[in-house]
C-alpha cells in the first residue's frame, strides 16, 4: 500500500507487528492495540520507535499515558461513512496534545484528505496508487479555512482580526 507523508510517496518505515509475533528488539514497529495494552511497560521501554494502530472503537483517552513515548498513531477508518477516526485525531491533537506521526489507515480515499489534514493526521496509508500521487494537489487546493482544527492552522476569521489588530493603531492616528 502506497503511504503519503508531506506530500510524497514514502517508504514506510515501521514493520507491523502481530499479536502473537515476538517484539524486535529494535527497529520501527507498529503493534494493534490489544497487543499494545497488553505490553505496554515492555513496548514504551524500548529504544526504538514504537506505534500503535488504533481502532475507531476505542477510547482514545487510554492512549494519554503513553503518548510521550509513541512515535506513531494509526487511527482505522473501516468503511469511508464512519468518521469515528476524524474525531479521535482532534482528540489526539488538540485535548491531549500528541505531536508524534499521525496516520490515516482503511479506507482512506482522495475526498476526504483535506479533511484528514484538517483534523491533524500528517501521513496517509492508501489503497490505490493514483490517490497516493494526487494527494499533494489536493492538499493544496485550499489555503484558507474557516473552522479552528487540529492541523494548527489559523482559521480565516483569527486572521481577519490580526490584520485588524495590526492596522487599527495606525486607523486611530488618521482621524487626527
Amino acid at each position: 500500500m502506497p503511504l503519503v507523508k508531506g506530500g510524497q510517496i514514502v517508504a514506510d518505515r515501521y514493520v507491523r507487528i502481530l499479536d502473537d509475533a515476538p517484539i524486535p528488539a529494535n527497529g520501527a514497529m507498529l503493534v494493534p492495540a490489544e497487543r499494545f495494552l497488553a505490553d505496554a511497560s515492555e513496548l514504551i521501554a524500548r529504544q526504538a520507535e514504537t506505534g500503535v494502530i488504533w481502532p475507531n472503537n476505542r477510547d482514545i483517552d487510554e492512549l494519554g499515558p503513553y503518548l510521550d513515548r509513541l512515535a506513531l498513531v494509526a487511527l482505522v477508518f473501516p468503511k469511508f461513512q464512519d468518521g469515528r477516526a476524524y474525531s479521535q485525531a482532534r482528540i489526539l491533537r488538540e485535548r491531549l496534545g500528541y505531536r508524534g506521526e499521525l496516520r490515516a489507515t482503511g479506507q482512506v480515499l482522495r475526498d476526504q484528505f483535506v479533511f484528514m489534514l484538517r483534523a491533524g493526521f500528517d501521513t496517509f496509508e492508501v489503497k490505490k496508487e493514483a490517490d497516493a500521487k494526487v494527494f499533494g494537489e489536493v492538499a493544496q487546493r485550499y489555503s484558507v479555512f474557516y473552522q479552528p482544527t487540529g492541523d494548527g492552522r489559523s482559521p480565516a476569521f483569527r486572521q481577519r482580526l490580526q490584520g485588524f489588530a495590526t492596522r487599527a493603531p495606525a486607523l486611530r492616528g488618521a482621524g487626527r
